[in-house]
Formats: C-alpha cells, sequence, structure tokens
C-alpha cells in the first residue's frame, strides 16, 4: 500500500466551467490554444465564438461538430462510443460508424480519447446541457412529443451521463466540459447554483467527477470567474488544487485556465526567484502568463 509521501499528484485536470449564456465560458476555454493543442467537441453549435481567438490559437484547434436534435438525439449516442472505445466519426452527422457517410466515401475524423495520453492536448465537450438534453431525447425517442418523463425514465437518465462523466474522471488527457447553471438544494435544504447535468439531485453532486469547477458570470460589465471553494455559499465551485483563479481578475492578463494548467507561470509571493536566461521570475505575486511572457521578451 503507497503512502501518500511517495506519490504524485496527477498532472491531468479535468474541469467543468458553467454559468447563464454569454458569460465567457467558451472563450475562457479556447485561450488554451495559447500553449495546447485542443479538440473541441461541439454539441450544439457554439464554436462561432472560437472565431474571437487570435489565428496562431484557431490553427490549434480541431474541431469535431455533433449535431443534435430531440428527433436525432446523435450528441449523447457519440459521446457515450468516444470515451469508450476508438471511433470513426462521419462529420456530416457526427455518427460513430456511419454506413451512409462510408458508402459514399464522405470525410470522417478518428479518434481514440481512451489510449489519449498526452498532456499538451485539451479535450472540450460543449456542451453537458445539450448532452442532457440529447439524453433524454433518445430515452424517449419512441414517446408521443408531449410525453413526460417517469421514474424509470429519470433513472435511465442518470446512467447514461454517470456513464460518461465516470470515463472523464478518469480519463488520461485534459478535459474540459461546458455547462449552464441551474439551482439544486443541498441537504441542508439550501438553494445552490449548479452545473446542469441531468436531474437536480444528479446536478448537485456532478462536481466529484472534475478536479475543478468554475463559475462564469458577468458581473460590473466584465467576464468573471471563480474556483475557489470558498468563494460563494451559494455557488458550487471548488478545486482540488486549490486555485482560486479570480484572484489573477485584476492583473494584466486576467483570470486564465492557465492558472491551472500552467501554475508555474503564476509564481507565489514565496517563491524563489528563477533564473532563465539572462532574466529572472520571481515573486510577483499572481503574475499571468502574459506577464510572464512580455518580460522575457524585454
Amino acid at each position: 500500500m503507497a503512502k501518500i509521501s511517495t506519490l504524485e499528484s496527477s498532472k491531468v485536470h479535468r474541469c467543468i466551467l458553467f454559468g447563464p449564456p454569454k458569460t465567457g465560458k467558451t472563450l475562457l476555454a479556447g485561450k488554451l490554444a495559447e500553449f495546447y493543442n485542443i479538440i473541441w467537441v461541439d454539441f450544439e453549435n457554439g464554436y462561432e465564438t472560437l472565431f474571437q481567438l487570435p489565428a496562431s490559437y484557431q490553427e490549434k484547434i480541431e474541431l469535431i461538430t455533433i449535431p443534435d436534435t430531440r428527433s436525432y438525439p446523435m450528441a449523447i449516442e457519440t459521446a457515450l462510443k468516444m470515451v469508450k472505445q476508438p471511433c470513426i466519426i462521419c462529420e456530416t452527422h457526427g455518427k460513430v460508424g456511419c454506413m451512409l457517410c462510408k458508402r459514399e466515401e464522405a470525410p470522417v475524423i478518428s479518434i481514440d480519447l481512451p489510449n489519449l495520453h498526452d498532456l499538451d492536448t485539451v479535450v472540450v465537450f460543449d456542451s453537458m446541457t445539450q448532452l442532457t438534453n440529447s439524453a433524454i431525447a433518445n430515452i424517449t425517442k419512441s414517446q408521443p412529443d408531449d410525453y413526460k418523463l417517469d421514474y424509470d425514465d429519470w433513472g435511465n437518465l442518470g446512467k447514461l451521463l454517470d456513464i460518461f462523466l465516470s470515463h472523464i474522471q478518469q480519463s488520461g488527457y485534459h478535459v474540459i466540459v461546458i455547462s449552464h447553471e441551474t439551482e439544486a438544494k443541498t441537504e441542508g435544504k439550501k438553494t445552490r447554483l449548479v452545473p446542469v447535468s441531468g436531474t437536480r439531485n444528479f446536478s448537485r453532486n456532478v462536481a466529484k467527477y472534475f478536479d475543478h469547477v468554475i463559475y462564469c458570470e458577468v458581473k460590473n460589465r466584465k467576464h468573471t470567474f471563480t474556483s475557489s471553494t470558498t468563494a460563494s455559499t451559494n455557488i458550487l465551485t471548488g478545486s482540488r488544487t486549490g486555485i482560486a483563479i479570480e484572484n489573477a481578475a485584476d492583473t494584466d492578463g486576467g483570470a486564465s485556465l492557465l492558472q491551472i494548467f500552467k501554475p508555474e507561470l503564476y509564481p507565489t509571493p514565496d517563491a524563489p526567484v528563477v533564473a532563465i536566461g539572462s532574466k529572472k521570475l520571481g515573486s510577483g505575486g499572481n503574475t499571468t502568463a502574459n506577464s510572464v511572457l512580455a518580460r522575457l521578451k524585454k
């Protein structure tokens, strides 16, 4: 039995970003392309926001679009296969092993997430909200449009989402899941904002699958992001590495996921001065990645 003192902390980061629409979730994740290759799995056609990024960032983002509607709930079907096995996905329908596209020799995408152990790559799923809707549509696809889910249906929804999220939880690659917010009651009957993930009860406990839970909102006409466990009593946030990205909100580059993925770019006040070439980086507090790079170029 290994002792904690003999182990190293995991280098893999699994994050869920959530909040109302138009609060900067997509750009917050997309800006990681400054340092990482990104596989962007889009269930709701939200990738247009990524065109705001510099061209050099866009070159490092590979897009996989999975068209999803109530009539054809492709997102949950493809997502479950992607996290469990190597897949060949058709670009037209987002379907794994699409026979129609195979006959027509249409373009396809090969991806093998279970064997992806590349810490220079981040996989983004956008969004958990659409994946939930897709799972519901899949469960009720043989029912009339006005059908209401019964107890067994809600149970099946939880099972489908647990399969997906449990594979995310054990992934060997960096992963970001984007979601929206919903209200759920805690065991103490207090109301908290939590990421949309199936039922309210399931959403209340979804944080267990992730290392970092980050809330995104617009406040004082600015996009703000929060990750510390104690930031709010009525919003679910937290980081297993104790990172509080909100602390960089007033620095040159603002809050960034690089504080989680590349903490070495954010020296603490007690950190020793580190020499890089003829330049020295040291105890500058919450120095952002842009500040560090700018200093190196001087």
